[in-house]
């Protein structure tokens, strides 16, 4: 058994992004800049934009956090999501989920435009990925296959399974990693809440991705031996023995699943950081114009 770790990865891959961000402002004059959007004071929302926010600091981007109180109507939000998007000093706009209720995160999502749409979700991008063309990746999907490559896990011809069908981690994971790709080239079963005895499938899996949102759901005996297990469960539960008063969960009974993989992720340390990563590589790119190069209508 081998840790995909990671700190190791996503640290190695910052001093890179860092380098590349230095040469931008040199030649420039000025940062890549990524603004988050967040709604509310959700404990776990404001762990997640704080974290962006750092990271951003600490590779030399320009980060700007705009605050909205839970009662911000939806128009005044997506009104605020134009101007950002009008205004040239900005690379990338995340609005960070959950929203409240009575807020379309659909219209949110679509309300940004898509050539600054970083974390990936927009349908442009979404579609654009399908097809293999250039486009911002979700953050998550994008950041775990940034891990496999970095280790060299061989994916060509196996069977990877998905565990969740969300649109944030499991639709377009299942795509990565069926793509044409290195990694990719994967026969790709996607399992869900309506999947009946996940466990046949789990079992046959070369590469198990789990993204459920259930602690612990994935158990020794539903995982074969050798496999290749990424668990992006970020579940969380109050704690007395933790300094933050919560203590994180993934989806995978790493304890006891860990001893029969070749490859697995930890939770903390492993998915969660490397989002982040793929969240700065795609404000990069948007700054460098790479996935798309025209911005200068809107």
């Amino acid at each position: 058994m081998e840790i995909l770790d990671g700190k190791y990865v996503s640290e190695k891959l910052k001093v890179e992004i860092a380098e590349q961000a230095a040469e931008y402002l040199k030649q420039s004059g000025r940062k890549p800049h990524l603004v988050a959007v967040l709604v509310g004071h959700d404990g776990g929302s404001e762990t997640y934009v704080a974290s962006k926010m750092r990271n951003c600091e600490k590779v030399g981007f320009k980060s700007t956090l705009v605050r909205y109180e839970d009662d911000v109507t939806e128009d005044e939000l997506l009104l605020k999501v134009s101007e950002l998007n009008h205004n040239p000093d900005i690379d990338g706009i995340i609005v960070q989920l959950p929203l409240p209720k009575h807020i379309d995160p659909e219209k949110v999502t679509e309300q940004i435009d898509h050539r600054k749409d970083v974390d990936g979700f927009h349908p442009i991008n979404l579609g654009r990925m399908q097809r293999n063309l250039p486009s911002f990746i979700p953050a998550t999907p994008y950041g775990i296959t940034l891990m496999l490559k970095e280790y060299g896990v061989e994916t060509a011809g196996k069977h990877c399974v998905v565990v969740g069908r969300s649109n944030i981690v499991g639709s377009p994971m299942s795509i990565l990693m069926a793509r044409n790709t290195q990694p990719g080239n994967c026969t790709v079963t996607i399992c869900h809440s309506r999947t009946p005895d996940i466990k046949k499938f789990t079992l046959d899996a070369d590469i198990l991705i789990v993204a459920i949102g259930k602690k612990n759901f994935i158990t020794a005996d539903m995982v074969k031996e050798g496999a290749v297990v990424i668990d992006v469960g970020m579940n969380r539960e109050t704690s007395t023995t933790t300094k933050s008063g919560y203590k994180l969960y993934g989806d995978v009974d790493f304890e006891n699943v860990a001893p029969k993989t070749s490859w697995i992720t930890p939770v903390p340390g492993g998915v969660g950081l490397m989002t982040i990563i793929g969240l700065l590589k795609n404000t990069l790119a948007s700054a460098n114009r790479e996935v798309y190069p025209n911005l200068s209508k809107f």
